[in-house]
């Protein structure tokens, strides 16, 4: 065992660390994981979510019916039209850990924002940060820089109305190579205003608006023609849901507390789905399985509660039992809630309550017939040998302290794991020789998979590819198991590699549109061409980049073009894979729906799908011409 570094531990080693400190050290305590964009829960959307959930506290509390968004470069610029700080309280409110007004129940009653820390953090990670209040006709200024404090300006007299305005650039130091993607805020922005009928919100100028809540958000996420019955929207006090059952797979859902779109659901999302399972036993007098109940659901639940807990300071799992203090469970408010209006719902609409009845009796035939079938795959998955011939799985390594020896353990659910589905062994050799171990894991695919559009969920159990992989995922019982938190197709760069990535996010939209719609998916991006001399190396993403390249590079230099990944030698490849690994994510628009999108690129519509690609290629031969 290798000897221990010995070091005095005396007073002198305890370090105390002011707000700013503590911040920039440990960020992801306050916003999550920073990443780059590319995932709709990297920091900067945290950052700009912070300061809007003030703007929302304040539409909530009665005051303010529009918030102004400007995104410019890497400037953020937040307006609301509420009350406006306290302006001699100005400084203090984003510069002084634990200060708001949400610590008194009576001025924000059911605020999201409770901790006083949000704005804080976005002042402790902006390279600028400027807040400016609005009160009764006079404004009061103060610029920041990383959370300090560089100039305050004096009250003066305006003719801006009562609110709030602020201005935020993201720190580039902490942010890497930061960018927006406008789903990600599209999304963002709609749930706003899902959850706030009748806000009014602007982005860059584009408005968003909704006057039926969370109708109108199921509306965006289901296709009429595939819905099995008209959405049934309940509402009640400080509980509103929304939900029908559709033709995809597995269970979709959406769950908001206090305005926030809580990701990983928590007690209120439990609550909902035991509750919901028990109205429809209890209603249809049938002891349905739950997972026929709520197989092909798509659901959202919002509810409103007094001094929510959070499992972390980005709010994405609900920890409360109670929804007021002294107040029923959340399984009981719920439930109840369920029990009185879904009931009465149902049978004053028996139109909608025998369709709901026919949609569990169809999942209940499906699941009695793959019973035998998953039976037999999950033998040829175990015989196959998944761990040793198809997946390279990841690990990390700990001392165990009873022996002194280091183990290895696979890892189960951890945020930053990742795999790499490749295509052939070559590929799935030079990305495992230089993965990170820890956090990367490899899955090889033999061959191109099936065309799975318009097929039943039996193929996934008889096709050996699908069932390895879905095994590999451990999504075979649904999207609650899954093992890593990013899904990265790896395919080469040429007409084959590009049909395999249509074939695998065909197969997890068709099966397992979950892992999409909660942003799991991603492409991975690497060069296509390497530019160089004897002094310097470039790599090229595009072809306009390899223009550029061989310019600077200047006189016969030397292009490779990589048309397969197992071209790129482990080494250069261990750039691509880390820390500045560029990823795309598959992203469903709002309002875009699955089994349309399916049937124009994977279907049988060969004239329409060749005039779209001719279209674009003209499109694409006309930018490398300029």
């Amino acid at each position: 065992m290798a000897e221990k570094e010995i070091f005095e531990y005396t007073e002198d080693s305890i370090r105390s660390l002011d707000w700013r400190e503590h911040i920039r050290l440990r960020p992801g305590m306050y916003i999550g994981k920073l990443g780059d964009g590319s995932s709709a829960d990297d920091g900067i959307y945290v950052l700009i979510k912070e300061v809007v959930d003030n703007c929302i506290d304040e539409h909530t509390m009665g005051y303010g019916k529009q918030v102004d968004v400007v995104i410019e470069g890497k400037t953020i610029t937040v307006r609301d039209y509420g009350r406006g700080i306290p302006l001699g309280k100005v400084v203090d409110v984003v510069s002084k850990i634990n200060t708001g007004a949400k610590y008194d129940s009576k001025a924000f009653q059911k605020s999201v924002g409770l901790n006083g820390v949000g704005t804080k953090a976005v002042n402790a990670l902006s390279n600028y940060f400027k807040v400016t209040a609005y009160r009764e006709g006079k404004e009061k200024s103060a610029e920041f820089e990383r959370g300090v404090l560089t100039k305050e300006y004096k009250e003066v007299s305006t003719k801006e109305s009562n609110g709030t305005f602020i201005t935020f650039i993201p720190d580039e130091s902490v942010f890497k190579n930061f960018h927006f993607v406008q789903e990600y805020l599209d999304s963002q922005f709609w749930n706003y205003c899902y959850l706030n009928a009748g806000l009014v919100m602007n982005l860059n100028g584009k408005k968003y608006v909704s006057k039926n809540g969370l109708l109108d958000l199921l509306q965006r996420k289901t296709n009429e023609d595939e819905i099995r019955y008209p959405i049934i929207h309940l509402k009640g006090e400080d509980i509103e849901v929304a939900f029908t059952h559709g033709n995809s797979y597995g269970e979709e859902y959406y769950s908001f507390v206090n305005g926030q779109f809580t990701t990983q659901g928590g007690t209120h999302l439990a609550a909902f789905r035991e509750g919901f399972v028990k109205t429809i036993r209890e209603f249809y007098k049938k002891d349905y399985d739950a997972s026929d109940i709520r197989g092909s659901v798509c659901a959202a639940i919002s509810v409103r509660v007094q001094e929510p807990v959070f499992e972390s300071q980005t709010k994405t799992k609900l920890g409360s039992q109670t929804v007021y203090e002294n107040g029923p469970s959340m399984k009981n408010f719920i439930g109840d809630f369920l029990l009185k209006e879904l009931d009465n719902y149902l049978h004053r609409n028996p139109t909608t309550a025998d369709s709901l009845k026919k949609r569990i009796e169809q999942n209940e035939r499906e699941r009695k017939e793959l019973a035998g079938i998953k039976k037999l795959a999950n033998e040829r998955a175990k015989k196959a040998n998944l761990h040793n011939k198809k997946l390279r799985d990841c690990k990390y390594h700990y001392n165990d302290e009873a022996t002194g020896k280091e183990k290895d353990v696979i890892i189960e659910k951890q945020k930053e794991s990742s795999i790499f589905i490749t295509e052939g062994d070559s590929a799935s050799g030079s990305i495992t020789k230089v993965r990170s171990v820890n956090t990367q894991a490899v899955f090889s695919l033999r061959g191109k998979p099936l065309n799975c559009f318009s097929l039943t969920k039996k193929v996934v159990y008889e096709n050996e590819e699908f069932n390895l992989l879905q095994h590999a995922l451990n999504i075979e019982d649904g999207y609650e198991g899954l093992r890593y938190n990013n899904i990265i197709i790896a395919t080469d760069a040429d007409v084959d590699g590009m049909h395999i990535r249509l074939l695998l996010m065909t197969f997890f939209l068709q099966f397992f549109p979950d892992l999409v719609k909660n942003g799991h998916v991603y492409i991975l991006e690497t060069p296509l061409f390497r530019v160089r001399n004897k002094q310097e190396t470039i790599y090229c993403y595009d072809e306009q980049e390899k223009q550029a390249a061989m310019k600077k590079i200047g006189s016969k230099p030397e292009i490779t073009r990589f048309k397969g990944l197992g071209e790129i030698s482990p080494d250069e490849f261990a750039r691509f894979i880390g820390a500045d690994m560029k990823l795309q994510p598959v992203i469903m628009d709002q309002g875009e729906h699955i089994q349309n999108l399916l049937e124009y690129y994977m279907g049988k519509n060969t004239p329409q799908r060749q005039d779209f690609i001719i279209d674009n290629l003209r499109v694409e031969l006309d930018l490398i011409d300029q």
